[in-house]
């Protein structure tokens, strides 16, 4: 999607107003620089469909689609996509609370598609492959409550969670349905999938905007819904922690923040299964239209945090739907299994007499081989999808950055003992090598003793 489209420009006006005009100046800066990425969706090819038609699961997936006066147009392509996968053994439950029940019947019919009535219990006794289950509600009770009512019919051993103008890729139950076996052989439980999604415009015709998430992340999931979609939670479970009324908007939010806090075992799945339909009442496309969305995600980390004793202040940012936790006193008070909290490093010279680029963010946030996460992104700028001005797990972070806890402190000490009598009198490349080997040793020792590694932008 072009920089200068209408959407975007709507999204500029409502930052200034809210983050003032230097922020604004410079969100637009790096969002021109990332209008550099060319993304192209490529459907799976024939081959590659024709092989999962003939090489799938035996689990039973149920996909849950609650419905409100949605557009024909939109809805059928929402159905065309379910019915077109490569995964046989799904059923779809459509929860109308108005204006859906006549053209998912016709569609149906049309498509020789099996429908089967909720109101008919005998109807539904068994299992039966590429259906439709069409629970026609009395009345409309908001997404939570009407999501709920689906929830309850499920049959199969997974739910599906899909909006009701949005579109599922040919592959998206196969790939989903071939992981959720794996990991049920490797004796998990409480499952929570989630793959990587894009963005499609109103004719879905246009596909840009791809989310490649990272493999899960409680800290991250902790400053924003990254999770999203496409969301397959175990059936058993998720009849278990249902959706809440009270937080409409960021229900899914709400939800898995409780699968988390209660033992899911979130796996991702590395591939776009799922379109996010953009139209002008979206929130992809217009983030002013549900501001309540963003207000309900912010309750539901203020309840996630009750729930886990922690005292701790929840604040949005300057980008809508993203957040941090502020903790009482120090992070290490309230959350004991944190050992160390490490923050970017400081422009200038630093305790080495090592100079670093003033422009420029050196987080000081290690991958495990090494590398630095967020290498060469400008100050001011967030980083895709705004991780960079995010709280998030780290695999190691920079000696020089860093607070530990109690428990850490004397070893922390020694360490930076050793490293500055090893870094005597080598020149600046050498004492770069040091930091990081150093840094590497004191974070494994760290994770391995069972603390995590918390880095905070703002720390």
């Amino acid at each position: 999607m072009s920089v200068f489209s209408l959407s975007n420009l709507k999204k500029t006006w409502y930052y200034l107003q809210k983050n003032g005009i230097r922020n604004a100046v410079w969100a637009v800066l790096e969002r021109i620089g990332q209008e550099q990425e060319v993304y192209t969706w490529q459907e799976p090819d024939e081959k590659t469909l024709s092989f999962q038609r003939e090489h799938s699961a035996s689990l039973r997936i149920s996909i849950v689609v609650p419905a409100y006066r949605t557009k024909k147009e939109h809805l059928e392509a929402m159905l065309n996509s379910v019915s077109r996968q490569s995964y046989p053994h799904w059923e779809l439950i459509v929860a109308d609370a108005g204006g859906t029940a006549e053209s998912v019947q016709a569609w149906a019919k049309k498509n020789g598609i099996c429908l089967r009535e909720a109101a008919d219990a005998s109807n539904l006794a068994e299992w039966k492959d590429q259906s439709i289950v069409l629970c026609t509600l009395s009345e409309n009770k908001g997404i939570s409550a009407n999501t709920n009512a689906g929830i309850e019919l499920a049959a199969g051993d997974a739910v599906g969670l899909l909006d009701h103008d949005d579109l599922l890729t040919a592959n998206a139950l196969w790939e989903m349905a071939d992981c959720l076996e794996k990991e049920k052989k490797r004796g998990k439980q409480k499952l929570v999938l989630f793959s990587d999604e894009d963005k499609c415009d109103g004719a879905a015709s246009r596909f840009y905007e791809p989310n490649f998430k990272p493999d899960f992340d409680g800290e991250l999931l902790l400053t924003n819904n990254y999770i999203c979609h496409f969301t397959v939670i175990e059936t058993a479970f998720l009849k278990e922690l249902k959706l809440r009324s009270g937080f409409d908007g960021a229900q899914d939010y709400d939800l898995v923040l409780r699968a988390y806090a209660a033992g899911g075992q979130f796996v991702h799945v590395p591939k776009v299964l799922y379109h996010w339909r953009c139209h002008e009442a979206s929130t992809a496309s217009n983030p002013q239209s549900k501001r309540y969305a963003y207000e309900a995600g912010q309750r539901a980390l203020e309840d996630y945090c009750l729930r886990k004793g922690w005292k701790a202040t929840v604040s949005g940012l300057k980008h809508l739907g993203f957040y941090r936790e502020d903790y009482e006193d120090s992070v290490f008070c309230q959350r004991p299994e944190i050992g160390i909290w490490a923050k970017p490093l400081p422009g200038g010279r630093d305790v080495f007499g090592i100079r670093h680029p003033k422009g420029f963010l050196v987080s000081g946030l290690y991958e495990n081989d090494g590398s630095m996460r967020y290498a060469g992104l400008r100050k001011g700028y967030s980083g895709p999808m705004h991780r960079a001005a995010l709280q998030q797990s780290a695999p190691a972070a920079d000696l020089r950055s860093m607070e530990v806890c109690s428990a850490l402190k004397e070893r922390y000490a020694q360490t930076i003992a050793e490293l500055k009598e090893a870094c005597q009198g080598l020149p600046t490349a050498a004492q770069e090598t040091k930091i990081l080997q150093k840094s590497m040793e004191f974070c494994k020792e760290a994770t391995a003793a069972g603390y995590g590694i918390l880095w905070d932008p703002q720390a």
